[in-house]
This record gives C-alpha cells, structure tokens and sequence, in this order.
C-alpha cells in the first residue's frame, strides 16, 4: 500500500469495507464449504433471502463471490478463495490481542502472594 494513489486506496478501502459486515461473514463461511443457493444462505444465516441477496450483490460487485444460472436456481460460490487467507489472518491478530487484554486483566485478580515473615529463633 505504500505508494498507492488515492484512487486505488478508495478500492482498497471498499474491499474492506465488503468484509465489515458480520452477515457478509457469514456467507463467506457458507461457501468456503461448498456453493450455495440464495434460499439456503438465508436459511443458514436466519435472514431473509432478500437480504442475503443484497448482501452477495455487494461480495460479487468486489469480487469475493461468483453467480452462476442452472436454470430457474442461481448458485453462489467463492470467487477469489484468498479472502480465507486474510480473515485467518485478521482472526489470529484479534485473537492475540484479546489473550493480551486478558492475561492483563487476569493480573488484577490474581491473589497477591503472602509476604513471608521471620521466625524468630
């Protein structure tokens, strides 16, 4: 990203921003098992279908999924399978983070040691 033009970095950022919505997640977790019809995504999803088809209009117009006719039914599958590649990546940073935010919130609830005290002899 380091010399990009701004236009380019507008791209970029629309591609993110295709990714920052929870459902869109969900679809794309759909069909990394295999492809799928609108109706079975909704149903899987808990959403309507006209939901979740706005939603693949949006993975589609950035190149995350593909559409194909087989005859009144249109299917939906993966089109660019790195994406898996940068939401693993994106899971195992937020997934470290929250170990960190945790092992430090952990410290205040540790019970202090107890100070050790002299015998006297």
């Amino acid at each position: 990203m380091e010399d990009l033009p701004q236009a380019a970095l507008v791209q970029v950022a629309a591609y993110f921003q295709a990714l920052s919505e929870p459902t869109r997640l969900q679809i794309l977790n759909l069909l990394r098992e295999q492809e799928r019809k609108v109706g079975e995504l909704a149903e899987l999803c808990g959403s309507s279908a006209a939901n979740v088809s706005r939603h693949l209009n949006v993975l589609q117009q950035h190149g995350l999924v593909e559409r194909e006719s087989r005859g009144t039914s249109a299917f939906y599958r993966i089109a660019d399978p790195s994406v898996y590649q940068l939401c693993d990546l994106v899971c195992g940073n937020i997934g470290r983070q929250s170990e960190r935010v945790a092992q430090a919130r952990a410290a205040f609830f540790q019970t202090p040691a107890s100070p050790k005290t002299k015998t006297s002899r």
